[in-house]
């Protein structure tokens, strides 16, 4: 594992090596998400985290049942009430 040092400049921003940015995937422009985890700055691409996000529903959802379809037919039947 690479490890560097850097400094924050004005405003807070912090510089990110371009050997980490490669490997994140990030580019200049994008947006990345960011959290502190046990006293540790953690960044990561937002399509890494979308993904991540999207694992774990994944993981959560019982086999064989469509999330959408739920949710279509409870507002089907939320409008059916109204």
């Amino acid at each position: 594992m690479e490890s560097r040092s850097t400094k924050i400049v004005d405003g807070g921003k912090l510089i990110i090596p371009v050997s980490f940015r490669r490997e994140l995937g990030i580019q200049v422009g994008d947006t990345v998400v960011m959290e502190v985890h046990n006293g540790e700055l953690r960044v990561r691409s937002r399509d890494t985290a979308i993904s991540e996000v999207q694992k774990l529903v994944r993981e959560l959802s019982p086999e064989g049942v469509s999330l959408v379809d739920e949710l279509i037919a409870d507002r089907r039947a939320e409008a059916a009430r109204e």
